[in-house]
Order: structure tokens, then C-alpha cells, then sequence
């Protein structure tokens, strides 16, 4: 085991350092001393390279993460009913729907990329997107991409280390690796970027569908025992739905990421709103059908003590064949790390090309057209955090933030509604579902504020931070002149 587990360690931290390197010398490219050959007087800018199919696969594989193989039982554990756990599943799978086509309008009218900042710029002004940007660049991204790097380290190395347990130190190296790597593909080419994503999302699809078909298999044999008096509302518990609602629309996050990437979709008109439908119907059912798979093998008792549904379930179906589920949940983890990174690097790029950070981040590489410094700008503060800090209470400290800008968003659509009604709209949804939408995503941020407004309050100061920095950085006319000077030298 000890020696198993110093090469492990020595190689990830050989392919770390070989990945560093390589890529800061791949940085120094980004300034060449003259033009490209054959490049004239073109403009360098983002090619549109994203199709149906891999605007699908951006939206599918950065929502279905490691929950649903790990801990799909938030839900159960809120609601004490196995029916209802699947209509609560059911009925945030209809809300994320909601708010995906709110999105869809936004994006079609609204024809740039950036996501929640774009379009809180456009509805309310620069200081109001920039405190969103803001808390995402200092805490909310570095921390998530930490978590789901996290995971996906554990789970790489599991098939390597069972039955013992994982050295923490060989599971942060493993994480370092992986975070690297998915810089250093994001960096190189966009068309590799999508394809492997697709690859990626193939592979997550593929691992529910072992799931699910012999779940299904088994309840269509007559395996409904764990069915019965599924709606019997002795068990119910009325006080914990809010919870409830709160574990599955945190499941079903990551339908706004196509938004993100706008510039780059390729007739974004047709495109953003189908590839949103297709994918939330898509994620709906699979999330619904394994739940269903679950039950029909487990006991709401078991599948409450489980660590590990996907492993459990596995076990009880397949024998040694488990082994391979940690190899789909790393799998799976990569691609939520990919598409997640992709994604946001599109907004810091906007945000640079807004005056709101560092011009260089807005520079394109001349040859490979990926904008490389805003891909690599989140890679010190995740690996800091992933070595020095603590992510998880930060991620408790962010977490409303999320729902809490998602909810302006929606309400400057209905604001954009009235202040532009001549605005080009080629996707039109009906006004009541931006509506309910918004009000579920504030009560989510109410829920928050009352189960834990220790945590939730620190969040919120720590985003009201970005007000004096929006002052001090961007508002040229009355900072002062000493940091005018610093600023201007630099």
C-alpha cells in the first residue's frame, strides 16, 4: 500500500509540474511579435463552434455531476415519502425548465456572451453586474470548481485503493492534475473542448442507463414492494419541503451555461432555445428514471444509510462490476469541471472586454482563438483554496448568492419586458413563467436567510464587497488620484 502510494503521489505531481510548465510557456505565445502568417488585417475573435449537439452536451454534462450516483437523497430525507421525493424530483425538473427557457428568451434577444452578468448589465446597470462578478471571481467558482475537482480526485483513485482508504494528500495531488489538465484543454482548442465534452456526456448518459434499465427491468418483473403506500402522508413531513425544494433545484443547476457562450453558438436563434428544451427533458428523466431504479432495488431505509447509492445499487445488481462506478462518477466530475470552465471563462472575458477587468483578459490567442487568459485566471485561487482553504463553509457562505442573481436576472426580463418592448425577440416565453420562476428562486434565498442567516449573512457581506472595489477599480472619475496613478503605472 505504501508503495502504491508514493508512485501514485510522485506521478501526479511529475504531470502537475510537466502541465505547469508547458502551459506557461503555451501563455507566452498569447503576445507574438507580428501577425500569423496568412492572417492580414483580420479580426481574431471567437469562431462559432458550438452546435446543437455540443450545446446539448455543454447543458447535460455540466447538470449531472456526482449527485446523483453519490447522495440523490436530500430530497427523501426532506420529504419522509418515497412518492413524494419523485414528485418533488418531477416538479423542480418543471421549474429548472422554467427558468431555462427565461434564459432562452434572454439569450436570443440578447445576443452576447457572459451569462448572469450580460444581462444584469443590460437590465440594471454596471454596478449591480459587477458585484455578481465580483463574488464569483474572488469566492463562488474558485470554491466550486475545488468541490467538484475534489470529487473527482477521490474517485479516480478509488479503483486503486480499495478497499483501504485514499491518502488526503494523494487525492488533492490527483485534484491538482485534473484541474490542470482541464485548464490546459480549455486553453489549446474550443473544438476539442466540445468534443470531449460530448465524449463526456456520453459516458454519464451511458452510466445512468446501467442503471436504470435493470432497475426497470426488475419493477416490470414485479419488484414494487418498495412502492408500497408510497404516498402514505403519515410519513410526509410538510416542514421539510421547503428543504426539499431547495436539494433539487440545487441538483438541476447548470441549465444557464449555454448562456454563457452565446457569441459562440452557431444560429443562436434556433439553437439556445432547442438545445435548453432537449437537455432539461433529457436530465428530467434521467434524474426520475434512476430514482425510480433506486427504489425499485433499495429500501428508502437503505438508500438513506448508503455513502454511495450508485456502489450500493451496483453491488445488489451487478457484483464486482461496482468497482467501475467510480470510474463513471470521476468521468462524470471531469465533465461537470469542463463545461463549467468553459463556460465561465466566457464571462470574464465579456467583463474584460466591458472595462470591468484587466484588458488582458479579453486578448484571443492568434492561432488557437481561445481567449487563454481568462481561462487561466481562476487556476491560482482554486489551487490556493484547494491546498490552504476551506472550501465547503465557503461554498455555505456563496450558495444563496447563486439563486439570489439567477432571480435578478429573471426580473430584468420582465423589467426588459416594459422599459424595451421593441427589443428583437424571435423566442417569446409567456409572462407567467418568468414569473413563478422568480418567486421560487427568492423564497429559495428567503429559506436560506432563515435556516441559516449566520452563514447566509457572511455570504451577503462578502458580495457587498464588491461595492467599494466597484468604487475604488472602475469608477475612473472619482476614485482617487494616488490609486488613479498606481493603476495607470501598472
Amino acid at each position: 500500500v505504501i508503495a502504491v502510494v508514493i508512485i501514485v503521489v510522485s506521478c501526479v505531481f511529475m504531470l502537475t509540474v510537466f502541465f505547469s510548465f508547458h502551459f506557461f510557456f503555451f501563455i507566452v505565445s498569447i503576445y507574438p511579435s507580428g501577425k500569423p502568417q496568412g492572417a492580414d488585417n483580420r479580426r481574431v475573435e471567437l469562431g462559432k463552434k458550438v452546435t446543437l449537439l455540443r450545446g446539448i452536451s455543454i447543458i447535460i454534462g455540466t447538470i449531472i455531476g456526482a449527485g446523483i450516483f453519490i447522495s440523490p437523497k436530500g430530497i427523501l430525507k426532506h420529504t419522509g415519502s418515497v412518492g413524494m421525493s419523485l414528485i418533488v424530483w418531477i416538479a423542480c425538473g418543471v421549474l429548472s425548465l422554467f427558468g431555462a427557457l427565461s434564459y432562452a428568451e434572454l439569450g436570443t434577444c440578447i445576443k452576447k456572451s457572459g451569462g448572469h452578468y450580460t444581462y444584469i448589465m443590460e437590465a440594471f446597470g454596471p454596478q449591480m453586474a459587477f458585484i455578481r462578478l465580483w463574488a464569483d471571481l474572488i469566492a463562488i467558482r474558485p470554491a466550486a470548481t475545488a468541490v467538484i475537482s475534489l470529487a473527482f480526485g477521490q474517485y479516480i483513485l478509488e479503483p486503486l485503493f480499495m478497499p483501504c482508504d485514499i491518502p488526503p494528500m494523494a487525492v488533492k495531488l490527483a485534484t491538482a492534475i485534473g484541474i490542470t489538465s482541464v485548464m490546459y484543454l480549455n486553453s489549446m482548442s474550443v473544438t476539442w473542448t466540445a468534443r470531449i465534452q460530448i465524449f463526456l456526456t456520453f459516458s454519464k448518459l451511458l452510466a445512468i442507463a446501467i442503471i436504470i434499465v435493470p432497475g426497470l427491468y426488475q419493477l416490470f418483473k414485479g419488484e414494487t414492494r418498495n412502492f408500497d403506500n408510497a404516498f402514505e402522508l403519515t410519513n410526509v413531513k410538510l416542514s421539510g419541503m421547503p428543504l426539499a425544494f431547495y436539494s433539487g433545484m440545487y441538483a438541476y443547476a447548470g441549465w444557464f451555461y449555454l448562456n454563457f457562450v452565446t457569441e459562440e453558438v452557431d444560429n443562436p436563434e434556433r439553437t439556445v432555445p432547442l438545445a435548453i428544451s432537449i437537455s432539461m427533458l433529457v436530465v428530467t428523466s434521467c434524474y426520475v428514471l434512476t430514482n425510480v431504479a433506486y427504489y425499485t432495488v433499495m429500501t428508502a431505509e437503505e438508500l438513506l444509510a448508503s455513502d454511495a447509492v450508485a456502489v450500493t445499487f451496483a453491488e445488489k445488481m451487478m457484483g464486482n462490476f461496482s468497482i467501475a462506478v467510480p470510474v463513471f462518477v470521476a468521468l462524470s466530475c471531469y465533465g461537470s469541471m469542463n463545461g463549467g470552465l468553459f463556460a465561465y471563462s466566457r464571462m470574464f472575458y465579456v467583463a474584460s472586454r466591458e472595462g470591468h477587468l484587466p484588458e488582458v483578459l479579453s486578448m484571443i490567442h492568434v492561432r488557437r482563438h481561445t481567449p487563454l487568459t481568462a481561462v487561466f485566471i481562476l487556476y491560482p485561487m482554486t489551487i490556493l483554496q484547494l491546498f490552504v482553504g476551506d472550501i465547503y463553509s465557503l461554498l455555505n457562505f456563496m450558495s444563496f448568492l447563486r439563486w439570489l442573481f439567477i432571480g435578478v436576472v429573471v426580473l430584468g426580463l420582465i423589467y426588459l419586458r416594459y422599459t424595451k418592448p421593441d427589443l428583437p425577440r424571435p423566442f417569446k416565453v409567456p409572462l407567467f413563467i418568468p414569473v413563478v420562476f422568480c418567486l421560487t428562486c427568492f423564497f429559495m434565498v428567503f429559506l436560506s436567510l432563515y435556516s441559516d442567516p449566520v452563514n447566509t449573512g457572511i455570504g451577503f457581506a462578502i458580495a457587498l464587497t464588491g461595492i467599494p472595489a466597484y468604487y475604488i477599480f472602475i469608477y475612473y472619475n472619482h476614485r482617487p488620484k494616488w490609486i488613479q496613478r498606481v493603476l495607470g503605472n501598472s
